[in-house]
């Protein structure tokens, strides 16, 4: 079943005043009129730009989803399908003339392993147009590890990865493999302190973390040792039922009021400006809380946790503004008689 779309009163107005001037255009006299199979000459945007100016009919030869463009050709009267990558693509019979068929390309155009072009089939035959369909704006999930050294392999994961490219700051590093949600890249050297960007033809995303800004990435990084309070409460690094960065989280099941200390070898964080974690309670319990504690009894954190996943970020400012950091306590504090909450991709923010 076709989907049929809404359209805007800026775009009907657009529609409008572009069929006045194609019709004023093709209307020749019946002396010329093309008889002939249905040729396809050019494919341009149709419509305004943001600051409302119409659009200059540029022909074009990569097309946006959820897009306008008019198809000009000779013979396109009688059109009874379109399609762009052999799909099925609605168009209205009152924005087509002999010479031109406005269309929206729909956004579940296909754009990987596609035939790249455009069909219009019409009571006289079928014309074809080479032409790209682009894929969306990528988007970037998680890279691991965060704290990958020089020559790793590193796994990014996102979606609409299409012939990829991948910068670790400004630098292009080689791609190992890719799939349109999955890229494996070797981390370059002089990495530290860097974002990671994958870009296609149509724009790229950057990631939330740098490079070796992790405490927590599939392992605890820089681990001096960590303990529960509770003798029967579990603190399990590998949990990898639910989890939303690499292929692990931390499952903390722990008492009412009990806790857990994470001690790390010390570092400088004069270069951060925040503590970042996700964050949620698979508990039953409602309005879950959990206090953090930086530095021992002197800075806490209370915060309170949610059945999804959070992303929490406490600014040094609120703590102290430490220079170091070596140890992370946690405490169950919403007198429930306990509490099981997971955490995953817990590190720091750059200045």
């Amino acid at each position: 079943m076709k989907n049929i779309k809404i359209v805007s009163l800026t775009a009907c107005m657009t529609w409008m005043l572009s069929l006045m001037f194609l019709s004023s255009c093709s209307n020749d006299d019946s002396a010329s009129a093309y008889t002939g199979a249905p040729v396809i000459e050019s494919i341009s945007r149709s419509g305004y730009d943001l600051a409302g100016n119409l659009l200059p009919s540029t022909p074009v030869t990569l097309v946006d989803p959820k897009n306008y463009y008019i198809i000009h050709g000779k013979g396109l009267l009688s059109v009874t399908k379109v399609y762009f990558n052999d799909f099925d693509t609605y168009f209205r019979p009152t924005f087509v003339t002999d010479t031109d068929i406005i269309v929206l390309v729909d956004e579940k155009t296909p754009y990987a392993n596609a035939a790249n072009e455009l069909k219009v089939v019409t009571g006289r035959g079928t014309a074809v147009f080479n032409l790209t369909v682009a894929p969306p704006v990528p988007t970037f999930n998680w890279f691991n590890s965060i704290n990958a050294a020089e020559g790793d392999i590193v796994t990014l994961n996102g979606d609409y990865f299409l012939n990829p490219v991948v910068k670790v700051g400004t630098e292009n590093v080689p791609v190992v493999s890719s799939t349109l949600t999955e890229i494996k890249f070797k981390m370059p050297a002089n990495a530290t302190d860097k974002y990671v960007t994958v870009s296609n033809i149509s724009g790229a995303a950057v990631s939330a973390e740098a490079v070796g800004s992790a405490l927590y990435d599939d392992e605890l990084q820089g681990d001096a040792g960590h303990n529960a309070w509770g003798s029967a409460d579990v603190f399990n690094t590998s949990f990898k039922d639910d989890k939303v960065q690499g292929e692990s989280s931390i499952k903390f099941v722990f008492g009412g009021w009990n806790g857990a200390d994470m001690k790390f070898n010390s570092r400088d964080v004069s270069k951060y400006k925040a503590f970042r974690v996700k964050v949620k309670s698979i508990s039953q319990n409602a309005n879950a809380s959990i206090t953090f504690v930086f530095g021992g009894w002197a800075y806490q954190i209370k915060k309170s946790l949610t059945s999804t996943w959070t992303t929490i970020e406490i600014p040094f400012s609120d703590i102290g503004n430490p220079t170091t950091f070596d140890q992370l306590t946690l405490q169950e504090s919403g007198n429930f008689g306990g509490n099981t909450i997971l955490m995953d991709d817990m590190g720091f923010v750059l200045k």
